[in-house]
């Protein structure tokens, strides 16, 4: 660090590139995580012996309900409305879960 020579500002064009890509990144890392968890819990309720019945629904909607609750953290990171009807697309899990789980 030298005294004679400060840092120079920051742009406030830069910073706000550098928000975006953060948010972008988080994002990204949100919803590969949260795919993960939901086919692992899918996958949990495949072994989960077939005279449990309701514990096999119970993971798979809660691996629904992360799935929607990702979401909805993506849409809060980015400053979106948390509405949307990207929240329906965690039926898609739930529904391939039941097929694999149940009417395989």
């Amino acid at each position: 660090m030298d005294p004679n020579a400060p840092r120079k500002v920051a742009d406030p064009k830069d910073l706000e590139r550098l928000h975006r890509v953060q948010r972008r990144v988080a994002s990204v890392l949100i919803v590969t995580t949260l795919i993960h968890l939901t086919a692992g819990l899918i996958l949990a309720a495949d072994a989960v012996s077939d005279d449990k019945r309701g514990a096999q629904i119970g993971l798979i909607l809660l691996g629904g309900a992360f799935y929607a609750v990702g979401i909805g953290a993506v849409r809060a990171i980015n400053k979106k409305p948390l509405l949307t009807w990207w929240l329906l697309t965690s039926l898609i899990p739930v529904a391939a879960g039941l097929w694999w789980v149940i009417l395989r």
